[in-house]
């Protein structure tokens, strides 16, 4: 029957494509093409059906035009007048089958829906190079009658067969219809395609060659490279047991039906694969930073660690400033209870603290920073979606552009299950004990020398009092307990800054991460699972390529 692109195909290789094909059904979804998917997965259904048949038939069709004589050329291969032959129009209308051998084509023939059956008895002409017993052969309706009805039972039965022998004539060996309506469109199957240049008596040899060479033209033309096409005369009996021969030969080697499956795996995933790209593309580190820097900013980062620098001054100032001025502290709020971020309490855990206030006191974002979401939002689908077909790409950008409201309740939660706490410095301690000492010794100086005062005041014996060189001792105490006081109160400020500046970078990359994970979580992560559906479909069609 001519080189064939698809042979020697076993049971388990077919199952294998198929599952692929039908992995890449699964995984597609939505972004294949509608049509494709469905003749695929007609596809998948007849693989199933028709391997899942007993006995080991070759289902042969005569397709034609009206007046191509399959009819006639049928009953020829039959050896008697089976199938009914019109004088001036076809009187097919229903397939007509004839079968060869003992085994018992029933289930296969009701899977086909012909009812007209013909058993070919044992002894009948059979070609001398082989036997024809398990062939199963259809005279179809004309796939060009003026009955809509007639041509749709020849599609329908055309699609399930296993071998097709297209039958044509002289005068219509150039149809239009024929060429491309179905021989180019089955042109993946030319392993399982034979051409019948029929009617051969009405012209001379060398005109019937010459109508060959021509039909081989325009068969290349329709993508059968390797077409083979057999000369014949049902009324002469020219080429006649050269055909059956040829069909002798499919039916000996039993692979015609999964070649004929095989090819239109093949078909179903050559339409399939226009819509999935050679590679998936990738999200750059610039485009996944710039994401997360614009939902930070609209997060409210940038306030949250402002507040976190301003509420570890206030701590700071608060534990180690000067004593005599640290109630004036307590009574200014905290930076980051405003924010309702406050998680000082020990006894809080940041769950609790969520429970409570639900969410926290952060500004919306301004418009500014909403379009800076989209725009780098947008900029990571463009990326992703570089090279997809149009249903990929759109969904990646639809992955990429989450809800509004829900990205911005799950930024505010990712701010306020962060964790904020981070243990005080040992240098706040060591300062606070410092001021403490230092203001009990400026107040032992102030009541000692209160105590001479009075003394002096009411006359009264005065004791000795102490000196350190020219300054006596009350007064050291005193103006050193201040001093010193005010002195490590403004180194405390000193180290507080430097403090801050750390805790906020801290606390800054805290809060990136959680927006990172948010990010991932939101946008990165559903623009991932689609491109990670696009790997799966492509590598699924690929197994089903074989």
């Amino acid at each position: 029957m001519g080189s064939a692109r698809v042979v020697g195909i076993t049971g388990p290789q077919l199952i294998g494509r198929t599952e692929g094909l039908e992995s890449a059904l699964r995984s597609g979804g939505d972004e294949l093409e509608p049509a494709a998917v469905e003749r695929a997965r007609e596809v998948v259904d007849k693989v199933r059906e028709r391997t899942g048949l007993t006995g080991n038939h070759t289902v042969v069709a005569l397709a034609g035009a009206t007046g191509s004589g399959k009819s006639s050329l049928f009953n020829a291969l039959v050896g008697s007048s089976v199938a009914t032959i019109g004088a001036r129009r076809p009187t097919t209308s229903t397939p007509t089958a004839a079968v060869w051998g003992g085994e018992d084509a029933t289930g296969l023939l009701d899977w086909l829906g012909v009812g007209t059956r013909h058993v070919v008895p044992a002894g009948s002409a059979q070609p001398a190079i082989g036997s024809l017993d398990g062939l199963v052969l259809l005279d179809l309706p004309d796939f060009d009658s003026r009955e809509t009805s007639n041509r749709e039972e020849a599609e329908r039965v055309l699609d399930l067969v296993d071998v097709f022998v297209w039958v044509t004539d002289p005068q219509k060996y150039a149809d239009a219809r024929m060429h491309d309506d179905y021989v180019a469109a089955l042109a993946t199957h030319e392993a399982v395609t034979l051409v019948v240049l029929n009617q051969a008596d009405r012209l001379t040899p060398a005109q019937a060659e010459q109508c060959a060479d021509d039909l081989r033209r325009l068969l290349a033309m329709d993508g059968l490279r390797d077409a083979r096409v057999v000369v014949t005369s049902a009324a002469t009996g020219k080429g006649v047991d050269d055909l059956r021969g040829r069909l002798a030969n499919a039916v000996a080697g039993r692979n015609a039906a999964r070649t004929r499956l095989a090819a239109d795996v093949t078909s179903a995933t050559n339409a399939l694969a226009g819509g999935v790209a050679d590679r998936e593309p990738g999200v750059t580190l610039q485009t996944r930073a710039a994401l997360v820097e614009a939902l930070a900013r609209a997060a409210g980062i940038p306030t949250v660690v402002t507040a976190v620098d301003r509420d570890y001054r206030h701590q700071a100032v608060a534990r180690t400033g000067w004593p005599f001025t640290r109630w004036v502290r307590a009574l200014r709020p905290r930076p980051l209870r405003r924010l309702r971020l406050d998680q000082a309490a020990p006894e809080f855990a940041a769950a609790d603290v969520r429970a409570v206030v639900g969410r926290s006191s952060l500004p919306p974002p301004s418009p500014a920073a909403r379009a800076a979401v989209d725009l780098a939002s947008r900029q990571l689908g463009d990326d992703a979606a570089a090279g997809l077909p149009v249903r990929w790409a759109d969904a990646v950008h639809d992955a990429a552009s989450p809800d509004g409201r829900d990205l911005a309740d799950a930024l505010d939660q990712g701010i306020v299950g962060t964790s904020l706490k981070v243990p005080a410095p040992a240098w706040w301690g060591v300062m606070g004990t410092l001021q403490l000492l230092l203001a009990l010794t400026a107040l032992v100086g102030l009541l000692w020398l209160a105590v001479l005062s009075v003394l002096g005041w009411f006359h009264l014996p005065e004791p000795s009092t102490p000196s350190w060189g020219p300054l006596p001792v009350p007064f050291v105490l005193l103006v050193g307990g201040l001093l010193v006081g005010v002195l490590l109160a403004l180194l405390s400020r000193f180290l507080a800054g430097v403090g801050a500046r750390r805790r906020a970078a801290l606390i800054d990359r805290r809060l990136r991460e959680a927006v990172a994970t948010v990010a991932q979580d939101r946008v990165l992560g559903p623009v991932g699972e689609v491109l990670g559906r696009h790997e799966a479909t492509r590598q699924a069609l690929g197994r089903a390529r074989g």
